[in-house]
């Protein structure tokens, strides 16, 4: 399975979402980086990715975007694809 990094916090809502999504499609080990912990790496995702929100979630090298741009890759039939090819 697929490498899968999400920069989340705790007591985000579409975190949980995107994490329970991802376990259904067999995603067993998620690197989760917390930025509510460490506000180091939030700098870190904001220059990574251009965004402030959580989640932001890679699937491998590939960059996914959001819980929204999860569930619409899940939606389009492409994200079992790219979490197969990414592992």
């Amino acid at each position: 399975m697929a490498k899968v990094l999400m920069y989340s916090t705790a007591v985000c809502p579409f975190c949980v979402r995107a994490e329970q999504l991802l376990k259904r499609k067999g995603v067993t080990d998620i690197e989760k980086i917390r930025v509510d912990l460490e506000p180091e790496q939030r700098i870190a995702m904001m220059e990574r990715t251009g965004r402030r929100t959580v989640p932001q979630i890679y699937i491998g090298e590939t960059y996914v975007g959001g819980c929204e741009e999860l569930f619409e890759l899940d939606h389009e039939g492409k994200l079992e694809p790219l979490l197969a090819s990414a592992a």
